[in-house]
């Protein structure tokens, strides 16, 4: 069972992302607000689309899934490589560069884009190599398993996952939401993200996204 405080007294928040997905970064953007509002400790994970997908690969739209066979194995590889070569710190501070070269630069899913952020965090170049390499297949695919083992295999990416009140941990997907929420709005969107997901019984809470995600 997880802690249910970091070493710093916080409580942990584990968060579970595929750099790849602009509506992960979007909650995370939102997550970064939360932890200078609310006395939270972010500890970041990586789940994969790639491997959520690859038994579905015929029922998605064939461009989307050519970039699941290939593209999406890249970025999360990259960063477990990291993750094992350097430790659970670099996590969080390779996803950041990542996703702002990804997303925020629009230098997309690119080698250039990857070394980019390699370089920003300070990380060995060669570990750009691993884009390539299912060397950490097994510590990606168990990654991403903890995390959509605490809520389901028809979600996507992010999960979160805090502590509840009998000390077993409360996880749900999302929230998806654009543009990230700053200061107070922040505060009160985590405050009631976690009243309803700490309701046995509740499941879902969705309207129609009329709005791409605005990275600012």
């Amino acid at each position: 069972m997880p802690e249910n405080s970091t070493a710093g007294g916080k409580v942990p928040v584990d968060f579970w992302f595929d750099p790849l997905c602009p509506w992960a970064w979007m909650t995370s953007r939102w997550m970064l607000e939360v932890e200078k509002v609310r006395d939270v400790e972010v500890r970041w994970h990586v789940m994969s689309l790639a491997v959520l997908n690859e038994s579905r690969l015929d029922e998605l739209p064939e461009k989307y899934a050519e970039i699941m066979r290939d593209t999406a194995w890249e970025a999360v590889r990259i960063v477990v490589a990291a993750q094992q070569k350097h430790g659970d710190e670099v996590v969080g501070p390779l996803y950041n560069a990542l996703g702002t070269r990804i997303h925020n630069n629009g230098e997309g899913l690119t080698r250039e884009a990857y070394a980019g952020a390699l370089a920003d965090v300070g990380l060995p170049a060669e570990l750009l190599e691993y884009a390539d390499s299912d060397a950490y297949d097994k510590e990606l695919r168990a990654s991403h398993q903890e995390g959509i083992d605490k809520v389901g295999q028809d979600v996507g990416t992010p999960v979160i996952a805090v502590p509840g009140a009998d000390g077993e941990q409360v996880a749900f997907f999302g929230p998806v939401v654009t543009p990230a929420p700053k200061g107070e709005d922040a505060a009160k969107l985590w405050d009631g993200t976690l009243l309803v997901a700490s309701i046995p019984g509740f499941y879902e809470l969705k309207r129609t996204r009329t709005q791409g995600p605005v990275f600012d």
